[in-house]
């Protein structure tokens, strides 16, 4: 007979060790499924840092009716095969699914297959990321390193870092300078 003290233990030890991030499912926001898929490799080095540029959101059904707005525009507009990012953050604190893990996003031009992509819903040069948005990120980055997504040891840029651009907004970009794996 096993012991029981055994077993709790070894259900404590491995929830310990998975970080884990609540993210609202892609079916959860009422998004599309993509017309085609590239499987993005694992221990990648690099994440980006967006805004989408758009609509602040601050609840649930807000923040919905903005990614089917994006999904739509990067889809029908731009003719990619889904949203662009990997992960999206909401003004309500939540980290909504975009193309999700092991998939290339289509989010930063030749950076795409070597990172993952991780956006603020909202213009950051107009609105200031809030404290449970920046653990949300904070967070989802850290699944990743416990997923072996990235490595631990990964570079963070801002999409202006490797793209001629604003993005990720000023205050957005404030905001992630000071954070452990920014890189100048």
């Amino acid at each position: 007979m096993v012991n029981k003290a055994i077993i709790a233990l070894a259900v404590l030890l491995c929830a310990q060790a998975v970080v884990g991030v609540a993210v609202v499912s892609k079916a959860a926001w009422g998004g599309r499924n993509p017309t085609s898929k590239t499987t993005l490799g694992n221990y990648l080095n690099y994440a980006v840092i967006h805004h989408t540029a758009g609509n602040y959101c601050s609840t649930r059904a807000a923040c919905a009716q903005e990614l089917r707005n994006i999904q739509n525009y990067h889809m029908n507009s731009l003719g990619w095969a889904d949203i662009g990012y990997n992960f999206l953050i909401g003004g309500d604190g939540a980290v909504y699914e975009g193309r999700g893990w092991n998939a290339v996003g289509a989010h930063a031009t030749n950076w795409n297959s070597k990172s993952i992509g991780i956006s603020f819903l909202g213009n950051y040069n107009n609105n200031k990321p809030t404290a449970a948005m920046i653990s949300a990120a904070k967070g989802i980055l850290a699944d990743a390193v416990s997923r072996g997504q990235i490595v631990s040891g990964y570079t963070l840029y801002g999409h202006r870092q490797v793209s001629a651009t604003e993005c990720p907004g000023t205050n957005l970009w404030n905001e992630i300078r000071t954070w452990s794996n920014w890189k100048a």
